[in-house]
């Protein structure tokens, strides 16, 4: 039965704790002095561990701690430890079963192995994982076709043992169900690659990515025994984007096998030919957008300092224009709204790209939509990209905005135009949303000016999937702005013809498949009651260190969840609501002379560890969890909220009551 980190380490603790209390080492050590006085001496032997374990069964001791622990074995003969509560939430028992995938026999399939990798150098010193310890891992995830795939974690190490394999349909799109099955001629035209994305998650949870691949699969339609090997180098992202960080060893495979194979010279002739067309096309296109680029800075000299991004890197180092990286994307039954949809892409978690060595510059990396979703954070372009998205998704006319912020830092958000023209900007990396008026400086003074609540300062241009514009108007400042799209002295485009070119699904075969969404793995109700768990055992420790005593008020505790609740409504619509009933429950739970004290936090990862030390930091929790006084009575309430891409809100709320004594 596999753990996760924290429960690992939260069940080493807890053992950790049973075996201090019953005085397990001193009787270990006790037993350890006899049997090498009474046994092993007189014969001149060497205690070896299966004698020690001998002489610990005969005289009961390791009877007494599995008591203690309290596990039994239950009907799969998995080991289980009794909780001295009943529990509230059912957690189904029974071990995995491999399901048997249904092949249809009318449709073609690649069958993608990876079978092991070799040459991670940054790992050679990885020293092997002792059992049951956490270590960093290796996780493989796959795109293609719509399609989405994950590989069991494997630990990092310079031949990570990856050993997985992967049924991929090969289906054509506008043939529909109905359609024969693909001859390899057919397949031959699929230029969708296998988009593969290495993450790696260290002993702490935290991941990172390592590596983006895009495989070139149809070398499998030349393989006389239907097999083909592969060994793939993958290169670093970011700075590292030219540096080897380890290499793959695929196996590729065609089902059914093929009745007719092509050969390799017309293989490397369809090739040549999807680069050529690629390679033209992002000329012109590349050609163009100079020349636009000359007329924008002949309109206004102070133009050539705006923040007007025609081109960006992705986390390969490549450039491409900033419109390919938004198309719009349905959430199918994962998300009912727009405003949810904010609150989702929110929770995701917020990391510069990093840099090596010193600076202040900003380094510069818009990652792929399938790379920021398996990694779960990313930069501020990432969210705002993403967002977009997904409001195109929902039928809005949507924006990606660049800018700055506060102190001329660069910044992006998105915005939307309604039918009524009104304009609303949206806060990615936090999901608040702004209604934008603008200031008219021509007005006389006494004329009261709205005043803007948005932290933006200025904006260079806007784009989506079709559009791009810049602003041209006389000052960039965001208060002054006038948002009339289609008046092109205050907005120059680019050629909607032009950016389709390059821009347009399966325009060019070099832009990045984008994955659907996939629905949270995370049982929110378990995982709420894990963290739980190990906060109350946290506070119990901190405040015993303390010369404290704790007594946990479940009822209290349960009183909290409404407000919970509210919090994460309050978030996603705006809405505040439920307050008067949760603070009628508090005063009615709350007997006269006694006082009352509430601390809520949110976090967006599930590391009780962690957020309790973050929590610690605020003198107000800090104040609350160490209280003092007569009939102290403390409380904690965690709130998991599950979104997709496994992405989470986590709301925590410490409280106590007490008497006070003056």
């Amino acid at each position: 039965m596999a753990l996760s980190p924290d429960k690992a380490s939260e069940l080493k603790q807890i053992i950790r704790q049973q075996l201090a209390k019953m005085d397990v080492h001193g009787r270990i050590r006790e037993v350890l002095a006899e049997t090498i006085r009474d046994e092993i001496a007189p014969k001149h032997q060497q205690l070896s561990t299966d004698d020690l374990m001998k002489a610990l069964r005969r005289r009961g001791i390791i009877d007494d701690v599995m008591k203690e622990l309290k596990v039994v074995t239950d009907k799969n003969d998995q080991e289980v430890t009794l909780d001295p509560k009943p529990s509230t939430h059912f957690v189904n028992r029974q071990p995995p079963v491999l399901k048997k995938t249904n092949i249809d026999p009318t449709r073609r399939y690649l069958y993608l192995q990876v079978l092991g990798g070799k040459a991670f150098l940054e790992h050679l010193q990885e020293p092997e994982p002792l059992p049951g310890q956490t270590c960093s891992t290796f996780t493989l995830y796959l795109l293609f076709r719509n399609q989405r795939f994950r590989s069991k974690p494997v630990p990092c190490a310079c031949e990570p043992d990856f050993h997985d394999g992967f049924l991929l349909e090969v289906h054509k799109d506008s043939l529909g169900d109905g359609s024969k099955m693909m001859d390899a001629t057919t397949m031959l035209s699929i230029c969708d690659p296998v988009h593969m994305v290495l993450i790696k998650t260290d002993m702490f949870g935290e991941t990172s990515l390592v590596a983006s691949y895009f495989l070139e699969w149809r070398s499998a339609l030349v393989a006389e025994n239907r097999i083909i090997n592969i060994a793939v180098e993958l290169l670093g992202v970011g700075t590292e984007s030219k540096v080897s960080v380890g290499v793959l060893n695929i196996r590729l495979e065609m089902y059914p096998q093929l009745n007719k194979i092509l050969s390799q010279e017309i293989i490397n002739t369809q090739l040549a030919l999807e680069h050529q067309k690629t390679a033209e096309k992002e000329r012109l296109f590349l050609v163009y957008a100079k020349q636009w680029w000359r007329e924008y800075l002949q309109i206004r000299s102070s133009h050539n300092t705006r923040l007007v991004k025609i081109f960006a890197q992705d986390e390969n180092g490549i450039n491409r224009p900033v419109c390919s990286y938004i198309r719009p994307l349905r959430a199918g039954r994962l998300l009912d709204t727009p405003r949810q949809a904010a609150r989702f892409v929110s929770v995701l978690g917020y990391e510069r790209a990093p840099v090596v060595g010193g600076g202040s510059g900003k380094q510069e990396q818009w990652c792929t939509l399938l790379a920021f979703l398996c990694r779960n954070k990313g930069d501020c372009e990432d969210h705002a990209n993403l967002l977009c998205s997904l409001l195109l998704g929902y039928g809005l006319e949507a924006f990606v905005c660049v800018g700055t912020k506060a102190k001329a830092v660069p910044h992006t958000w998105v915005m939307t135009c309604g039918t009524d023209g009104i304009i609303t900007f949206w806060e990615s990396l936090t999901g608040h949303r702004y209604i934008h008026s603008p200031i008219h400086p021509d007005d006389p003074p006494l004329v009261e000016q709205p005043k803007p609540m948005y932290p933006y300062r200025t904006i260079g241009c806007i784009f989506n999937n079709q559009v791009f514009l810049a602003n041209c108007q006389p000052s960039d400042a965001v208060e002054v702005c006038a948002f009339d799209l289609r008046d092109e002295s205050k907005w120059k485009p680019m050629s909607e013809e032009a950016i389709k070119s390059v821009c347009a699904p399966g325009a060019t075969t070099s832009l990045p498949p984008f994955p659907p969404l996939c629905a949270s793995t995370i049982d929110a109700a378990v995982a709420s009651n894990e963290i739980e768990l190990q906060l109350r055992i946290l506070v119990s420790e901190y405040r015993k260190d303390l010369g404290l005593t704790t007594v946990w008020d479940d009822q209290l505790s349960y009183l909290l969840s409404p407000a919970l609740a509210a919090y994460e409504l309050e978030r996603t619509t705006s809405i505040s609501a439920g307050n008067e009933e949760f603070q009628d429950a508090i005063r009615r739970a709350v007997p006269d002379g006694h006082t009352f004290k509430g601390f809520p936090i949110h976090f967006v990862y599930r590391n009780a560890r962690r957020a309790f030390a973050t929590c610690l930091r605020s003198p107000f929790c800090e104040e609350l969890i160490c209280c003092r006084g007569d009939q102290v009575r403390l409380a904690v309430r965690v709130r998991v909220f599950a979104y997709p891409e496994s992405a989470c809100a986590v709301w925590i709320m410490f409280a106590c009551k007490y008497r006070s004594v003056l």
